[in-house]
């Protein structure tokens, strides 16, 4: 959710660039310049709701009230930890009065609004190799619950061909030692007809 509203934010920024850019021309008229302004602060604007709209489970890592966040990552009860990177305004270097009043203005907002825009891209890239880290453990994770559930069935689970070997091998003992008691029952029979 960061990531995304780290892109929106992003692109954000870059408009809010090109709108500074069009209004540092000193030969626009007053009504095209003001337009200018009103996008510009609209852009603005839009910053603060997509860093505060940011959260997961009421949780966001984007708007500056969570610092970093852990999650349980092994068996052992260590964690993964992601740290937060503020993309609110005051995060990005910029106030919820940033603005321009005429075209010098304009030209020092542009500054300002690069340097956001560099600060937002580092804070994304910084997000994106948390993503990452998440994304290879969970993998991690994933492979290990495959092998510990093969693990398992290979202890649970019986080999049938083993099992239906074992049972008919069983059953032929028995069968043998069926027959030899009646071999030695026969044979004492007889024994006992010879002394009648």
């Amino acid at each position: 959710v960061a990531l995304a509203a780290g892109d929106t934010i992003t692109d954000l920024l870059g408009k809010m660039k090109e709108k500074a850019l069009a209004a540092s021309d000193t030969s626009l008229n007053t009504a095209s310049f003001n337009a200018l302004k009103a996008d510009f602060e609209s852009l603005r604007d839009q910053i603060t709701k997509a860093a505060t709209n940011a959260k997961f489970n009421g949780v966001s890592i984007a708007d500056g009230t969570t610092t970093k966040l852990t999650f349980l990552a092994n068996a052992d009860g260590s964690g993964f930890t992601v740290t937060a990177k503020t993309l609110s305004l005051d995060g990005l270097g910029l106030t919820a009065a940033s603005t321009f009043t005429d075209a010098a203005t304009a030209k020092t907002m542009i500054t300002t609004v690069t340097s956001a825009l560099g600060t937002a891209t580092n804070k994304l890239a910084s997000l994106g190799t948390n993503s990452t880290g998440l994304d290879t453990h969970l993998t991690f994770v994933g492979k290990l619950q495959d092998s510990l559930d093969a693990g398992v069935g290979n202890l649970v689970d019986a080999d049938l061909a083993k099992e239906s070997a074992k049972l008919q091998s069983l059953q032929t003992k028995q069968q043998l030692g069926i027959q030899a008691l009646s071999i030695a029952n026969q044979a004492s029979s007889s024994i006992l007809s010879l002394f009648r």
